[in-house]
């Protein structure tokens, strides 16, 4: 409570974000939501096969008008996506105007979909009251066919072809675009835009800073909230007004300081070419692409001459000398709100403000004994998770049903994807995995989002749980929504645990808001009733949840049935079941203890998932035998059930780890506070004996305690003999998806005349499961790594000095597990921080990041690491659960403080050694 009511007195953000708490809408009206990619998204893709890779391609993007939202390159837009502002940029050579990013699609790379540039999320608070972007544009041609071409030529098991690559920007040719954006008043925002020739010769660049409305009118769609087509019109020398139905007029201003570079003002239309793409008559004179034929092709009648239009621009246009910069300013604000005095007096000491305000928000927040670097890396981790935050579009009945202006469908695609979630209605601001690899929500994914998010912003982390378990999002049989591909797959259950981790945070904050946490509950009971009727198909207690995930982990898609028939019995499955009995117990008896007289309806939930939790235990360990143990390998396996056998899959993975997050203790306190819980409690130990046992107590005074664990003890030493093994899982950057071991051991089944095989595969995916730009065989996931050592804090919590295992096995020194969850985390950590010979890992020793000054200081976040090296693989920006790592940093310095304390001296952190 002390640390909260500092921020409140000195950081100018954390008044914000009460003022907001407290019922003040605005500060949250505008944002970093604009998509850093619409095209080649499901919600685009009206073709009747579903190829939404072919049907909106990049090459469509700049002529065809979006359906469901937005893009743009490092944009700005309010919450609804109706009014947009993001740069465009020309180097005199490119073939394409640069609006938005370039990737490949799926088929045309070969590890799935990427993105093909280079930009970095810098800085952001949570009201974005400041933000910091940074984009590369190289001063050559762009290489978009030689990105295509070199990738297309490469197999599975070969490294992707990136830009850097392609030479584009060897000796510093190339532009640092800075976008910087800042608030004076909730709706009064600055933007601005500065070039540095990082070149040694003077190079031209073209700068178009583009304010226009999404497209709302073209559909007949009456749920936009508005029947009026909006306008941009010219107000005088250097403002253009903006009117729409459901916004309040709103003006720009264009700097008036860069007359020798100014070439006028564009307009033209946000509407599709349909010549271009469809070869037929187009509906008005100025199309979508107007600005890119206008600058790249010279053609003036492509624009709109007397001023008017739902697309403009301001184009300005400078040689830039070697290591100069070039700023393009303007003001986006509100009728009313106009800044006192001329626009762009104080405008840069304005902007300076909010940085130095920002400054402000991280030095509360974070702990004070974080080292500059590993500030570096939390701030630029919050910056990525709040630059994230998207405004996503998606009405499926309307979706699936079609526009009939424009966008007809067949009976075909009208019962293809998602024809069972047609109340799934989604006009949101979202939490992205990553905004251009994955600019759709992923349920999980947004729950490991908010364990961060709660540190910065817990208001926003309670609306994002809350949201996914509305009745226009949740289907009626309780299934949460996966992610727009198939809103039917299945994702862990990690709902539960995110909403009290969420909640926890509160309370460390000061706060206690259990309506929130009465709220989820209620939405939680209906997706685990789905979860128990509809994935413990024999009524066990062993679940088969399908992929859960975690894609290729397993030698066959668990999405499928095996394909030599029978059902699957999955140990991850049903340590995710535990590990949703232990969350909600929690939840339950927290609700329990509110003096209320409701309150003993939430006391019997508690009995409820306590015995749950416990005979999913029993069936984990003994059903059948031994369960889906394996005695001989010490390991938890899924197993396929046949009519006339139980096959094992015996490879070591992350799927026979989880169940050792499966844990949970109850305080004697706690316990002693509910009569009607411990009664029930009582009589459960008394009389059924063959699952009390499972149960172990220690004795303390009135407050003894007692653990719940899913795995028992001696098999748990077992696990964690494989778990802390360096040929196995413990990479020197966390813990491996798949064991080491499989190396030289790989799995290999036989089945119908097939051959089925799973080996240890450190970097990216060598087969095309789940698209082939996923890989749990090897890799270092962060959300996994943060479950696991959570539980071995939670076991150290009640076993302390009295559990002590080898970290790594085999070398003889003994921690605790309480140490053993200090020294994961410190891995983690060294994905990113700065090692001794001046390098991040998570670049891979890339010549760029570890020389140049302009580079090794931006950070980038990505999906998964290399098991061995720690280099970032997959999606380049998952600033989603990979921000995992600012509460990483945070734990460590708190950790060092503690120790500190103990110690009398100060203790330097310990950088990880290279492997």
């Amino acid at each position: 409570m002390d640390k909260e009511l500092e921020a409140l007195r000195e950081s100018a953000e954390h008044q914000r974000l009460e003022e907001e708490r407290r019922g003040f809408r605005g500060w949250r009206n505008w944002g970093t939501f604009l998509p850093e990619r619409q095209w080649g998204t499901v919600r685009e893709d009206y073709s009747d096969d579903g190829n939404c890779w072919e049907y909106f391609t990049h090459d469509d993007a700049r002529s065809r008008a979006y359906r469901w939202g937005e893009d743009g390159l490092l944009g700005w837009c309010d919450r609804k996506c109706q009014l947009c502002l993001a740069p465009a940029l020309w180097n005199g050579v490119d073939g394409i105007l640069k609006e938005r990013l370039f990737g490949l699609t799926n088929p045309e790379g070969n590890h799935g979909e990427d993105v093909k540039e280079l930009y970095h999320y810098l800085d952001a608070t949570p009201t974005h009251s400041y933000c910091l972007g940074l984009y590369r544009y190289p001063q050559a041609e762009f290489p978009y066919i030689e990105l295509v071409r070199e990738n297309s030529k490469r197999g599975a098991d070969e490294t992707e072809f990136e830009i850097l690559d392609t030479g584009v920007f060897e000796d510093g040719r190339y532009f640092d675009v800075f976008v910087e954006y800042a608030k004076a008043s909730p709706n009064d925002m600055l933007a601005r835009y500065t070039a540095w020739n990082r070149g040694p010769e003077k190079a031209m660049l073209h700068i178009l800073p583009q304010v226009w409305f999404r497209n709302t009118w073209s559909w007949g769609a009456a749920h936009e909230g508005s029947r009026v087509k909006p306008l941009l019109r010219m107000d005088g020398k250097g403002k253009l007004v903006a009117d729409h139905e459901t916004l309040h007029r709103s003006f720009v201003e264009f700097d008036p300081g860069l007359e020798d570079h100014f070439r006028g003002f564009l307009f033209t239309e946000n509407v599709t070419n349909d010549r271009r793409l469809f070869h037929r008559t187009n509906d008005t004179r100025v199309v979508k692409d107007g600005f890119h034929e206008y600058v790249v092709n010279g053609r003036v009648e492509a624009v709109n001459l007397r001023g008017i239009g739902t697309k403009a621009a301001g184009h300005y246009a400078m040689e830039i000398p070697p290591g100069e910069s070039f700023t393009v300013r303007l003001r986006l604000y509100r009728e009313g709100e106009h800044p006192l005095g001329r626009t762009f007096d104080r405008f840069d000491a304005l902007m300076e403000q909010r940085r130095a305000e920002a400054d402000r928000f991280y030095e509360v927040l974070l702990p004070e004994s974080m080292t500059a670097d590993e500030r570096l890396v939390a701030r630029q981790a919050y910056g990525g998770l709040l630059w994230s935050k998207q405004f996503y579009h998606y009405i499926v009945a309307d979706w699936l049903g079609g526009d009939a202006n424009r966008l007809p469908t067949s009976q075909a695609r009208r019962r293809g994807r998602n024809a069972d979630w047609r109340h799934l209605y989604s006009r949101n601001i979202l939490s992205m995995p990553d905004k251009w690899e994955y600019p759709w929500f992923a349920a999980w994914d947004l729950a490991f989002h908010m364990i961060p998010f709660a540190r910065i912003d817990p208001e926003f982390a309670k609306t994002q749980l809350l949201v996914m378990l509305r009745e226009w999002y949740m289907h009626p049989n309780g299934q949460i929504p996966a992610y727009e591909f198939a809103l039917g797959d299945v994702n862990p259950p990690v709902h539960a645990w995110a909403a009290w981790r969420v909640y926890r945070e509160m309370l460390l904050q000061g706060r206690k808001d259990r309506d929130f946490l009465t709220r989820i509950f209620q939405k939680l009971l209906l997706n685990f009733t789905w979860w128990v009727n509809r994935k413990d198909a024999a009524g066990h207690g062993i679940f088969a949840g399908g992929f859960l995930g975690l894609d290729n982990i397993s030698i066959f898609d668990r999405s499928h049935p095996p394909p030599g028939g029978g059902s699957w019995q999955q140990a991850d499955g049903t340590a995710w079941m535990a590990f949703y009995c232990a969350w909600m117990l929690h939840i339950a008896l927290e609700l329990s203890r509110d003096g209320e007289r409701r309150a003993v309806a939430y006391e019997d939930m508690a009995s409820k998932f306590l015995e749950h939790f416990v005979q999913i235990v029993d069936s984990m360990n003994t059903h059948g035998g031994m369960g889906l143990w394996d005695e001989e390998d010490g390991f938890y396996y899924d197993q396929v059930q046949t009519q006339q056998e139980v096959i094992q899959i015996r490879t070591r993975s992350l799927v026979g780890l989880l169940p050792i997050i499966g844990v949970f203790i109850l305080e004697g306190e706690v316990m002693n506070s509910l009569p009607g819980f411990r009664s029930r409690f009582d009589w459960f130990l008394e009389n059924q004996k063959d699952l009390s046992r499972y149960v172990r107590h220690e004795e303390e005074g009135d407050n003894g305690r007692w653990l719940f664990a899913l795995t028992p003890e001696t098999r748990l030493r077992r696990i964690l003999t494989r778990l802390l093994d360096e040929d196995e899982f413990l990479s020197p950057y966390g813990i491996r998806s798949l064991s080491k071991a499989h190396a030289e051991h790989p799995f290999i089944l036989n089945e119908n005349g097939e051959e089925y095989r799973l080996e240890y595969v450190p970097g990216e995916a060598c087969g095309g499961m789940f698209g082939g730009n996923s890989n749990w065989r090897g890799p270092v996931w962060f959300p996994m790594n943060r479950l696991i050592i959570e539980s071995l804090e939670i076991y150290d919590r009640f076993y302390g000095e009295r559990f002590q295992v080898e970290f790594p096995t085999g070398s003889g020194i003994l921690m605790k597990l309480g140490d053993v969850a200090t020294e994961l985390k410190r891995r983690l950590a060294g994905l990113f921080l700065l090692d001794a010979k001046g390098r991040r890992p998570v670049f891979g020793g890339n010549p760029y990041y570890s020389a140049d000054p302009n580079w090794s200081d931006c950070l980038q976040f990505y999906e998964y690491f290399h098991g061995e090296t720690g280099r970032g693989l997959g999606a380049s920006h998952q600033t989603g659960w990979t921000a995992l790592v600012a509460t990483v940093l945070e734990d460590l310095a708190q950790r060092r403080e503690e120790r500190e304390k103990a110690s009398g001296h100060v203790e330097e952190p310990k950088p990880v050694p290279p492997p």
